[in-house]
């Protein structure tokens, strides 16, 4: 690999699934540290600030979950890639952990192969980021700060997961400019491959509801996806 060597934090409490990724992690080229629950793995990513999270998502004392939500609730932790590790297959798991910010997800028994080119295309995006978001946008009664990880409406703050939070960035940085949720899909959770777009849908019924009297900024415009208008109604 070019470049300074990437850091990677895998956090999982059986010691034979750390021991076979940080294998597979090492000859790919990166370094690794470890972490065995939720509580270890929060502490070691502000310590050590790695490039990458490998999370599972059943952890004694704080999980998975609660971990991802504390990471991207952060602004210290906030912008590393999070992928969550689970043996759990149902959609409502994968969406939930989407929800909460991770960046993919990777349901056990998984090919570390296929784990080592995941974590690979999420740091190369992450390399190649867009041009970053305006600093300051206001709108009306509603105002987003970037630099402050701040959104208030009609001067209130309004607490968002840092996923909500880029994706009303997003489309209040492209207002009068429908986006479609591949779009969407692409420039929020930096994913090229598929995730159900409904997990899309699902922030923005979250997004609407924690902006209140601010929520008529976001339409939807039926069958092709959403736009945050020039003023709200």
């Amino acid at each position: 690999m070019k470049g300074p060597v990437k850091t990677i934090l895998v956090v999982d409490d059986e010691p034979d699934a750390i021991e076979l990724v940080e294998f597979n992690l090492r000859a790919a080229g990166y370094r690794v540290i470890a972490a065995g629950d939720g509580e270890e793995a929060i502490r070691k990513a502000r310590e050590g600030l790695p490039d990458l999270i490998v999370l599972d998502v059943m952890l004694p004392e704080v999980d998975g979950m609660a971990a991802c939500r504390t990471l991207k609730n952060d602004p210290i932790t906030s912008d590393i890639p999070v992928i969550m590790l689970t043996a759990k297959a149902a959609e409502i798991d994968r969406i939930v952990g989407l929800e909460l910010g991770a960046d993919d997800y990777v349901t056990k028994p998984f090919s570390p192969r296929e784990l080592v080119l995941r974590i690979k295309n999420l740091l190369s995006r992450q390399d190649t980021k867009a041009a970053p978001l305006p600093a300051k946008i206001v709108v009306g009664k509603l105002t987003i700060d970037s630099d402050r990880h701040l959104v208030l409406v009609s001067g209130e703050p309004v607490e968002l997961t840092a996923t909500e939070f880029k994706l009303l960035s997003v489309l209040a940085s492209r207002r009068g400019r429908v986006q479609n949720r591949e779009q969407l899909l692409r420039d929020v959770w930096d994913y090229d491959n598929y995730i159900d777009t409904r997990t899309v849908d699902t922030h923005m019924r979250r997004l609407r509801r924690k902006l209140g009297a601010a929520a008529d900024y976001l339409g939807t415009v039926r069958g092709v996806g959403y736009r945050f208008a020039e003023s709200s109604n």
